[in-house]
């Protein structure tokens, strides 16, 4: 009984570490206000709690030594910001011109990384709290600074908790990000099971579709599961934990490539099998493998090994004899060709069994020798610098970005001199808040923001009214600013609830915070129409105006993706960081596609007439890449020196066409005599008979997924003509009506250095 209490206990602890960020807002929340109670300085409350909430906002997930750095980086930022806004706030122009300038190149620090990005844009926001606290301050020099010092202290004592936390719990980050990438990964293989129905009429576009957008997650989760891994591995290799989550990680890589990858057209299989129930069997299958990568979660969220299910295994060896009893009774040549697929899919079925059996183990290698990591953080400050720069282009959607944020301050400061009403810098701190990179983030944020902003303060004026107290008013403060931050990524709009209802307490300890009911509301009001129009007007970055830059990103790394397959045909499979790498340069830029076109059906019709164009490429772009992963998946070397010599001609024919694609689109031309050329040779290599009459599985798979490549192929440089083509020439089909994210069924671009 002792022992079950204390695994209830352990298991709570474990829970409780996984809201890590809202408990370290809550206990440093907690003892500030404490703090300014037990030494009778209330006044003290508002700045403290705005620079812990800016410092909060500028954490990202590092090591405790990383996340000491950023720490001291993060408040000499803040400390810059703050007293340029004390020293120039009394000369107008000269505040806004510096405003206007530090909004964006703190922006384009984005370009650097994550970690930059969160500090630049805290920065932002540390030095708008600043204006909001000085402002009705009498204008002394002293007491303006005082502001500023209080604004330091309370980032610097959440701080303190953040550089704790990380030092006294280094691995919980990674483990709550591998827990987040095998629960979105056993949805995306539950969901690829989904397609495996041996019924007629089911809309496979649609299936493909959803897919895409599920596989989009899968490899966003995939990118800061490594990041996360890599900050904590220095020059040694890890050990421990840490080594564990690297072979966990290695091994979500493996099962996501042969999840992703298919065998044959399942339209085909569908008619050929429908009086079988042979697709089932493989639906089950695959099915059970997504319930392991869910229970594979689990253990990890609760540190327990992992067991191994036996009801894969069964079902597994009913496939085979289901394969075996129907190979033994078809008699249609066409329907064995398929059959064979088949088989191929249940060896690539019983494989990832084998990389989830591998995650019981200790060390999780699961047979890997090369387990290295490839690291995308700047080598130096100047490689930092070099970062900026490339993005300091028109081209660039995080420089249009900067100078669209920059141009809505400036227009938020024209409109608050004009009218100058109480608290008037809420309305730069809204435009702040609510103008993000994409059009259908910024709508979103201005409808959430204006309503949580109302709710909040009927809210904060209801609370004011029933506890006049200042002790339960400065709980509910401390309460608010808690459920912010576990509510701001998944619930803005109760995020901006509970910062309004925060605001109004801490203002009301030292005056009278109903005043700042009216003015708040329209503050928000305006700021939200400024950002709005802001987006529209200033150098709107439209998807479909990136669409062919994305696509042609894609159709390139899916060819380099196609030569390192090839090589390994030849040499045999070898998990090694090149591959590695550009199996993850061909999903990343899927993703930023997948990504664009989503975002796509977020801007106004009339900027997207050709939307169901691009909505029918990414569908055929991202069926390659699942038949580039089946050949991935099945990396052998070939017996016979002339099917490995046909092969690496025949794959290196259909990279070429993969980069004249990409070139046509990035030159807005294509040459259909050549590109016909190079789709007849590949034909014909690829349907070359077998010199003895029996079939190398090996080189059948292989000469089915590149014909069904080149089919792919020519259907892609189609639709990219499509695309090209003036809309009054070529009008575009209609387009598909896209799915939920995650659909009912279940529950940003490729950077060229991988």
């Amino acid at each position: 009984m002792l022992r079950s209490a204390v695994d209830t206990l352990r298991q709570q602890l474990r829970e409780l570490t996984s809201r890590a960020q809202t408990l370290r807002v809550l206990l440093t929340l907690g003892s500030l206000m404490a703090i300014c109670g037990l030494t009778g300085h209330p006044e003290a409350v508002t700045p403290l709690f705005l620079g812990a909430i800016a410092s909060a906002l500028a954490e990202t997930d590092d090591s405790g030594r990383g996340r000491f750095r950023a720490q001291a980086v993060t408040l000499a930022c803040f400390a810059a910001a703050a007293f340029a806004v004390v020293a120039l706030i009394r000369t107008p122009f000269l505040f806004i011109a510096g405003l206007a300038l530090a909004a964006f190149w703190l922006t384009m620090l984005g370009a650097v990384e994550a970690r930059y990005k969160a500090i630049g844009y805290a920065t932002l926001i540390l030095a708008m709290y600043t204006t909001l606290g000085i402002e009705n301050q009498p204008a002394t020099q002293a007491v303006r600074e005082r502001e500023v010092v209080l604004l330091l202290l309370g980032a610097a004592w959440y701080g303190v908790f953040s550089v704790a936390w990380s030092a006294a719990f280094p691995a919980q980050p990674v483990q709550a990000q591998l827990v987040r990438l095998f629960s979105v990964l056993g949805h995306y293989v539950r969901f690829k099971a989904s397609l495996f129905e041996p019924l007629r009429g089911i809309d496979i576009e649609r299936k493909r579709l959803s897919l895409a957008q599920l596989n989009a997650e899968v490899v966003s989760e995939l990118n800061a599961a490594k990041e996360s891994i890599f900050r904590r591995i220095g020059k040694r290799a890890p050990t421990g934990r840490i080594a564990r989550y690297r072979g966990l990680y290695l091994i979500a890589q493996d099962v996501h490539e042969r999840a992703s990858s298919s065998h044959d057209d399942y339209n085909a299989l569908a008619d050929a099998f429908f009086h079988s129930d042979l697709l089932y069997r493989c639906q089950r299958v695959l099915d059970l493998q997504g319930q392991a990568c869910l229970r594979l979660a689990q253990s990890i969220a609760r540190r327990e090994p992992f067991a191994v299910d036996n009801a894969t295994v069964q079902a597994l060896a009913d496939l085979h004899s289901a394969i075996g009893y129907e190979r033994a009774h078809a008699r249609d040549p066409r329907r064995q060709a398929l059959l064979a697929s088949i088989e191929a899919l249940a060896r690539n079925l019983a494989q990832l069994d084998g990389q989830l059996a591998g995650a019981s183990q200790p060390s999780a290698k699961a047979g890997r020798d090369d387990m290295g990591l490839f690291d995308r953080s700047p080598r130096s400050w100047r490689d930092a610098a070099d970062r900026v720069r490339r993005q300091l282009s028109p081209k660039s959607a995080l420089f249009r970005h900067a100078l669209r944020l920059s141009i809505a301050l400036l227009a938020g400061w024209g409109v608050m001199r004009l009218i100058h009403p109480v608290q008037g810098y809420w309305i730069l701190l809204t435009t702040l808040f609510v103008c993000q990179q994409t059009w259908g983030d910024t709508v979103s944020r201005m409808g959430q923001r204006m309503a949580g902003t109302a709710a909040g303060v009927v809210a904060g004026w209801a609370l004011l009214n029933l506890f006049p107290q200042p002790l339960i008013q400065s709980l509910l403060a401390v309460a608010a600013g808690v459920l912010f931050f576990a509510t701001r990524t998944t619930r803005y709009l109760l995020a901006t609830a509970c910062m309004t209802v925060l605001v109004l307490m801490c203002f009301n300890q030292v005056g009278d915070g109903g005043v700042l009911i009216v003015p708040r509301l329209i503050d928000t009001a305006i700021g939200s129409v400024i950002a709005g129009l802001a987006m529209l007007l200033v150098l709107p970055h439209w998807q479909a105006r990136r669409f062919s830059d994305l696509a042609a990103t894609a159709m390139r790394n899916d060819g380099a993706y196609l030569r390192e397959i090839a090589g390994q045909y030849r040499s045999g499979a070898r998990d090694d960081l090149a591959y590695r790498l550009a199996r993850r340069n061909a999903h990343n830029a899927d993703a930023a596609l997948a990504t664009a076109v989503s975002e796509m059906f977020r801007e106004p019709g009339f900027v997207r007439p050709r939307a169901g164009v691009a909505l029918r490429f990414l569908i055929q772009s991202h069926t390659m890449l699942s038949y580039l992963s089946a050949l991935g998946a099945h990396r052998t070397a070939l017996r016979d020196p002339a099917d490995a010599h046909a092969m690496r001609a025949a794959a290196e024919e259909a990279a070429a066409m993969l980069d004249a694609l990409a070139d046509g689109l990035d030159r807005a031309a294509f040459h259909p005599a050549e590109a016909d050329a190079r789709l007849a040779a590949l034909d014909a290599l690829t349907s070359t008979p077998d010199a003895e009459g029996e079939v190398d599985p090996a080189v059948h798979l292989v000469r089915t997924e590149l014909a069904l490549i080149g089919l792919q192929i020519e259907s892609l440089r189609e639709f990219a003509r499509k695309w090209l083509q003036l809309e009054e020439d070529a009008p575009s089909p209609a387009p598909l009506m896209l799915p939920e994210p995650f659909p009912d069924e279940v529950q940003e671009a490729s950077d060229p250095r991988g």
